[in-house]
């Protein structure tokens, strides 16, 4: 029984520090929208040119990604299906994972629940979060996911970006300055940020931003690709539920009229 308490205060106190390391990250805003077509095609065609040949999808299927963003079966087979693949396929690789494991330190991570599984804001902000750092193997390192095994892919439209550092005031939990209980004095901390360093990219930072919305906008359709298809049916299923409440009120106070 000790063991068992023991082990659940383990894994409490491990997702409780999960969640604080969080907590310390600020995460950009993004608000998917699964009606806009044209960006969850081009998320589409970011992850098949840019992340397909690490990253599975072995919980999708081509012709079902085809089906749902309106691209036609023979221009996907042309443009985005991989030569060895056919259309009904599951989304998969041919990447060995030891091999992987090796090259990257860590299998890369399967895409299909990865939006559901970090959020929307976190995939957002950690594709626009590399900056350079040559104490790592691949160069680079992410401020959302620090010590990162992946190398940045989009380096060359995002640009070359470096981490600052300056001293700036330390701030308590609620946000508000700390002071030095013996002069008085604010104390300060050393705080970095992300800046665009080197080369600028060839994409503008607007063009790269919806280049990162669209890749976060297409996982997040991966993740669910039955969610409008639901909210739908939930739309009805409601409107069916308070005209079938009307109906039924009327029902029972006609059954009842006479004996009241």
């Amino acid at each position: 029984m000790k063991k068992m308490f023991a082990t659940v205060a383990l894994v409490f106190a491990s997702t409780m520090t999960f969640a604080a390391g969080g907590a310390n990250v600020h995460l950009e805003h993004m608000s998917p929208d699964l009606d806009d077509k044209a960006s969850l095609q081009r998320g589409l065609q970011v992850y098949t040119n840019y992340c397909a040949g690490c990253h599975e999808m072995k919980y999708a299927r081509y012709e079902r990604a085809a089906n749902d963003l309106g691209i036609p079966h023979d221009l996907f087979e042309q443009n985005l299906l991989p030569a060895d693949k056919k259309i009904g396929e599951l989304m998969t690789n041919s990447m060995n994972a030891d091999d992987a494991a090796q090259w990257f330190g860590a299998t890369p991570p399967d895409l299909t629940l990865e939006a559901r599984l970090r959020g929307p804001d976190w995939v957002y902000t950690y594709l626009k979060s590399f900056y350079e750092d040559e104490s790592r193997p691949w160069g680079v390192n992410n401020t959302v996911f620090p010590s990162v095994g992946m190398p940045n892919v989009l380096e060359h439209l995002q640009g070359v970006r470096h981490m600052t550092c300056a001293q700036a005031p330390a701030l308590d939990e609620h946000g508000k300055p700390k002071f030095d209980t013996l002069t008085g004095d604010v104390l300060t901390e050393e705080q970095c940020n992300v800046v665009v360093q080197k080369t600028a990219g060839q994409l503008s930072e607007e063009e790269f931003d919806q280049l990162a919305y669209d890749v976060t906008n297409f996982l997040v359709y991966v993740a669910e690709p039955s969610r409008q298809e639901a909210e739908s049916l939930g739309i009805k299923v409601l409107l069916f539920i308070v005209l079938f409440g009307i109906f039924a009120y009327l029902l029972n106070k006609e059954f009842w009229r006479e004996i009241h």
